[in-house]
């Protein structure tokens, strides 16, 4: 299985590996980085890994190396290296995404500490190290947003565009508008435990009910996202409540500073911000940076 080691991290006198589970998809000299949003899991790119390489079926396992053509080591590859990507591969478009710490197949810090969307973004910048990643575009979802805005406050150079999807500043923008659909999805989150259950909230959290009723052939969309959402869970399992309560602190702490905006809009890539006109968790009034 393709496993990124991202850093270490002490607990006492016990030291244990952080590692990210990611997925590759494609061929290319253009690179994707896809970063999703609280307690997903790289699966709920699928739709958009589709669209952008025609296929669902993940790549070798093992990274490119970046040494197999220039044959003079890593350095001599970097500097043979085109500027928007960081080996021959064509026209075509490859892309990664991975689990986030605290959720999926990658590690589970114990410690709410251990996670901030700048510890997360250096997730993400160590992930493209291993994968020989000189620059990508990267698109970043609800809290994979966030990340994706201290990515490029660190490391403006590594990135050929920024997508934001429903984003906000982080901190009590994260908060959902209170209501009594709002109650009854949280009450029902929190208290689901098998993939089923949690299909079920996920669906009414993600899309209208007039989406969900529409009809798809034979069936709804209802129908047919219930049993791509209960596979994808159960592939991966329930996320534990230390990944979740993790992540939560990662949105509640999370903030630009002006310093770091400047940084970003100063960096000349093209910047995208989208945001869902009806989403009850990241308001649309709150779609900013």
């Amino acid at each position: 299985m393709p496993y990124c080691e991202v850093g270490r991290y002490a607990d006492g006198d016990k030291w244990e590996g952080v590692r990210l589970f990611y997925r590759r998809y494609g061929c290319g000299a253009t690179k994707v980085l896809l970063i999703i949003g609280l307690a997903g899991t790289h699966d709920s790119w699928g739709p958009q890994i589709k669209g952008l390489t025609g296929s669902l079926e993940p790549a070798d396992d093992e990274p490119p190396r970046p040494d197999e053509e220039a044959g003079a080591g890593a350095a001599g590859a970097a500097e043979a290296a085109p500027a928007e990507g960081d080996d021959a591969g064509g026209d075509g478009i490859e892309v990664c995404c991975f689990d986030n710490r605290g959720v999926g197949r990658s590690s589970i810090p114990p410690n709410k500490s251990y996670y901030s969307t700048a510890i997360m973004a250096k997730d993400a910048l160590a992930l493209m190290d291993h994968l020989g990643w000189k620059k990508a575009h990267v698109f970043g979802h609800s809290m994979g947003a966030m990340i994706s805005c201290k990515l490029a406050a660190i490391a403006p150079h590594r990135l050929c565009s920024l997508a934001l999807l429903n984003v906000t500043g982080g901190g009590f923008q994260c908060f959902p508008k209170v209501d009594g659909q709002m109650l009854s999805l949280a009450f029902r989150f929190l208290r689901a435990k098998t993939p089923e259950e949690r299909a079920l909230v996920d669906l009414e959290t993600h899309y209208t009910k007039e989406y969900l009723e529409e009809t798809v052939g034979s069936c709804t969309r209802r129908m047919v996202l219930y049993q791509e959402y209960v596979k994808g869970i159960s592939s991966t399992g329930m996320q534990s409540n230390c990944g979740f309560e993790g992540q939560v602190n990662a949105c509640w702490t999370h903030k630009m500073t002006t310093k770091e905006l400047d940084t970003i809009r100063s960096a000349g890539f093209l910047i995208s911000v989208i945001h869902g006109r009806y989403d009850i968790i990241a308001q649309l009034c709150h779609a900013n940076v």
